[in-house]
């Protein structure tokens, strides 16, 4: 395959997204990469406004990924989760605080006990009003120099695929075993070092 149909399918693929995503029923789309997913679920189930999440990969080549095969680092695709909000009760800007307050924005080689390009942080946006958005509120944490480095990356929306049926909603089908990867992951202990001073 050369590179002029490869970026002619990467296009494709972004353009299908943002025609596809932006509006889902009732609600609107926003796609979030925020190292594993069970936790990203778990997060954004608990947020007002919240419809529905989804979680699945983006970002890559592979069509059809799986589990094993996204685990493997060589799809290119990240875990993700895709989330269907109402912008009546929460908006894009509040979904990004939210997000940004539920990562190490200070890593792009993985979250927390996370290794790997599969799990560094991403914002997958829909259209131009999220990229602005997304890149507003990453330059505000810069300027802010809360932290020595933002590597947070903003990216267009490609095509999403859910995860496994098992990885949805872990976190109440598994609560014992998520809780437990949680608590060994030190997600929370470290979200805490980075951000109290925010809160």
């Amino acid at each position: 395959m050369n590179k002029l149909l490869l970026i002619f399918l990467f296009l494709f693929n972004v353009l299908q997204a943002e025609e596809s995503q932006v509006n889902s029923g009732n609600g609107q789309v926003a796609t979030f990469a925020a190292g594993c997913f069970w936790c990203a679920q778990s997060d954004f189930d608990k947020v007002n406004g919240v419809i529905s999440t989804t979680a699945g990969y983006t970002g890559g080549s592979k069509t059809n990924p799986t589990y094993e095969e996204v685990s493997s680092g060589e799809t290119g695709h990240v875990e993700s989760l895709q989330i269907v909000y109402d912008p009546n009760k929460v908006s894009y800007e509040q979904l990004l605080d939210f997000y940004f307050h539920n990562i190490d924005p200070t890593r792009d080689d993985g979250q927390f006990c996370d290794s790997g390009q599969q799990y560094r942080p991403v914002i997958f946006y829909h259209n131009n009003e999220q990229k602005q958005l997304a890149e507003a509120y990453k330059q505000k944490l810069i300027d802010s120099k809360q932290f020595p480095q933002v590597l947070v990356q903003i990216l267009p929306a490609q095509t999403f695929y859910p995860a496994e049926d098992y990885h949805q909603e872990y976190y109440r089908k598994n609560p014992v075993r998520y809780k437990y990867y949680r608590y060994t992951c030190g997600r929370d202990k470290r979200l805490k070092q980075l951000w109290v001073s925010s809160r």
